[in-house]
């Protein structure tokens, strides 16, 4: 059977060409394209889609607060902390002592295991999620249980719960999930939350909240109130475009956030990222656009591989897992070959390739890859 086929143009065309993509965006996103969506020394003849990152880069109002940073850089941030903290607040009708501020969300993954684990206790987490939380655990010589995901490769919350104990110091929950883009409706986590022994802090990471459209779904904000041992963590690495510039935060009960708050660094945040942070925070058409191309490019690919029936994970991110029917090792390397970067194996999802959503001429690229690395005979 003939492989089905694309052309640059009817890809493109589908998702809305770099032009058409970029009116989707405020003013002036769309041509930061190709300055923002290389890192650093990374020649330009790749594509990268290995990290989840946006490809548009930063906004133009972001770009102007970058530029305004400048003038403080000379000074410690702790008034601007203090305005994002209620810049944010005000976002999620929370008091500011109840959010805390990090290097990243991962550095909030990181106060959450210093502040709620030790060698006496463990972490209950899914696997495959994402692996700080694990990572950081064994730091401190914690104990880690795992807990496969359920058939349809989302979070097996009623095991989870019933894997806590009273050794359990902290519960991961990743929605949607990194690596599978899946997700465990409001209803599922309320439900969770009741089970789970009120000795535990419960960690939900939501940096892929910002695109997720399945009307289940509910940010664990919502349930802070009525479970104390909640924390969500938030980044402005994703939608926001902002993962070079090192910005997360956690939102928590006023007694969680303190203990969060004591394993902090001092002054972990810089006059850059939090400069952006309010111009983003403050631009109410930023988020929306930004969701409507990643999620629509991210559809267009969907189409693509149901037309040649190949497998994959629905996902509610900026990402999606793909079986190429083999293991992902030489497969990573043959697109790294073609100067395509794709996500890392995840060993309990050995034969699933992760690949960020980028511009549509980056998943044209991807595809043809795909078809020359993994035909989709072989793939089904």
């Amino acid at each position: 059977m003939r492989t089905p086929s694309i052309s640059r143009r009817r890809f493109v065309t589908a998702c809305g060409t770099a032009a058409a993509g970029a009116a989707l965006l405020p003013p002036g996103l769309g041509g930061s394209v190709a300055r923002a969506s290389l890192p650093y020394g990374l020649p330009d003849i790749y594509v990268q889609l290995n990290s989840n990152e946006n490809p548009y880069g930063l906004s133009p109002r972001a770009l102007e607060a970058l530029s305004r940073s400048a003038a403080v850089g000379s000074r410690y941030p702790d008034a601007a902390e203090d305005e994002t903290r209620i810049a944010i607040a005000r976002l999620h009708h929370v008091k500011p002592e109840q959010i805390v501020l990090g290097c990243g969300s991962s550095d909030i993954l990181r106060m959450a295991d210093a502040a709620f684990l030790s060698s006496g206790k463990s972490v209950v987490a899914a696997e495959p999620t994402f692996e700080a939380v694990l990572l950081y655990a064994g730091v401190l010589q914690a104990g880690a249980v795992k807990v496969p995901l359920t058939p349809d490769f989302r979070h097996d919350l009623p095991k989870m719960a019933a894997a806590c104990g009273d050794k359990t110091g902290l519960v991961y929950v990743c929605n949607p999930n990194n690596p599978t883009g899946t997700i465990v409706t409001g209803e599922e986590l309320a439900a969770f939350f009741a089970r789970v022994p009120r000795s535990a802090t419960v960690l939900v990471d939501e940096a892929y909240f910002h695109f997720v459209e399945d009307p289940g779904y509910s940010s664990a904000i919502d349930l802070i109130e009525r479970h104390p041992n909640v924390i969500v963590a938030r980044t402005f690495s994703k939608i926001y475009a902002m993962a070079g510039l090192r910005l997360g935060y956690a939102v928590a009960s006023a007694p969680t956030a303190a203990a969060l708050a004591r394993e902090a660094s001092w002054n972990n945040t810089n006059a850059a990222g939090l400069a952006i942070a309010l111009a983003v925070l403050a631009d109410p058409e930023l988020v929306p656009a930004q969701k409507k191309l990643l999620n629509g490019t991210r559809r267009r690919l969907c189409g693509e591989l149901d037309a040649e029936r190949r497998r994959y994970i629905p996902s509610q991110a900026n990402f999606l897992m793909i079986d190429v029917g083999q293991d992902v090792t030489p497969v990573i390397r043959a697109f790294q070959e073609r100067k395509i970067l794709v996500g890392r194996k995840f060993p309990s999802l050995a034969s699933w390739l992760r690949v960020s959503i980028g511009t549509p001429e980056q998943m044209q690229a991807f595809l043809e890859g795909l078809r020359a690395v993994v035909p989709a005979r072989a793939a089904a």
